[in-house]
């Protein structure tokens, strides 16, 4: 039989970096596409020259025809500081890309999956977020490029799916970290990760009791192949993430504890509409997918250390 060949956009960026080695494992065709905008060669350069993989770099606001017959769809800044750097090409990869990446997936009649974000719920009232919960998200403040263009590529998935059939999967990653991780991406386990390795003060913004869920990259990866996985009728959304809260001042803590840091930690004033809570109900993720985190936060921050130890 024919290996299928399976698109991931944003393909050399921390999340699309895994997903092509896990796809790769498995024994399928990948084909990469990223501008690397944020993503680096790096993530990817064991890769290159492997008979199965193949590198296109490309911009997916811009049209591109391909034969696959999957698509993961992961192109998008994803952390604030890229993000706000360039507003508008961030909210045009959610929608151009997305309705470029829909309309391939619409030609050829193949799935497509799309990486959204618990962004979509904003600063959340609603405390753990379930998919029926709607949001509460400022259109028109710092994070909005960001967190209503991925409300927007939801929207244009589900018309796409209900006007002309488009097979859909949609999934809301919440936290993730690991090994890939930009170091200067302004992630707060980047951060507090790179901060205590270099011995800086620790960098918590409000009173450091704010809470987040994290989920390890190779439990995400589970996820998102599951989800792919799913029959026709399954389009999601559906959480992916850890929903273990810890707050800042805890995650700190934790970091500067396995790292054997002398960093202290300083406080400064809490980002507009930077969220005081998140943390997902992944309810629908075991029953649906029978998926749920397995790695502990010490566990992979130990190995996410490793990893930055060896960059920075």
């Amino acid at each position: 039989m024919k290996r299928k060949q399976i698109l991931v956009t944003g393909g050399s960026g921390f999340i699309g970096s895994h997903l092509c080695n896990r796809l790769i494992d498995d024994d399928y065709d990948v084909i990469c596409i990223d501008n690397f905008y944020t993503g680096s060669k790096e993530n990817i350069r064991h890769l290159i020259g492997h008979p199965n993989f193949e590198l296109i770099r490309h911009d997916i606001t811009l049209p591109i025809f391909l034969e696959v017959d999957a698509i993961f769809n992961l192109a998008c800044p994803a952390s604030p500081v890229h993000y706000q750097n360039n507003p508008i090409h961030t909210t045009k990869t959610c929608v151009s890309g997305s309705i470029n990446m829909l309309g391939m997936a619409k030609r050829q009649g193949v799935p497509i999956l799309q990486a959204s974000t618990s962004e979509i719920y904003g600063n959340p009232l609603e405390h753990p977020q379930t998919e029926e919960y709607w949001g509460n998200v400022n259109c028109i403040g710092p994070r909005s490029c960001y967190d209503e263009g991925k409300r927007c590529a939801e929207t244009l998935f589900f018309d796409y799916n209900k006007q002309v059939g488009v097979d859909i999967k949609v999934v809301r990653i919440f936290n993730t970290y690991g090994p890939n991780m930009l170091p200067d991406d302004g992630r707060v386990v980047s951060n507090f990760i790179v901060q205590a390795l270099n011995n800086k003060d620790i960098t918590i913004y409000g009173d450091g009791n704010q809470t987040r869920s994290f989920c390890y990259v190779s439990d995400l990866i589970e996820g998102l192949i599951k989800m792919m996985a799913t029959p026709r009728e399954v389009t999601g959304p559906i959480n992916l993430g850890n929903p273990k809260e810890f707050t800042m001042n805890e995650l700190a803590d934790i970091i500067i504890e396995l790292t054997g840091s002398k960093s202290q930690k300083i406080i400064k004033p809490l980002p507009q509409d930077d969220p005081t809570q998140r943390k997902p109900n992944i309810s629908k993720a075991k029953s649906i997918l029978d998926w749920y985190p397995k790695i502990q936060l010490r566990d992979g921050l130990k190995k996410t250390i490793e990893y930055f130890r060896s960059i920075v």
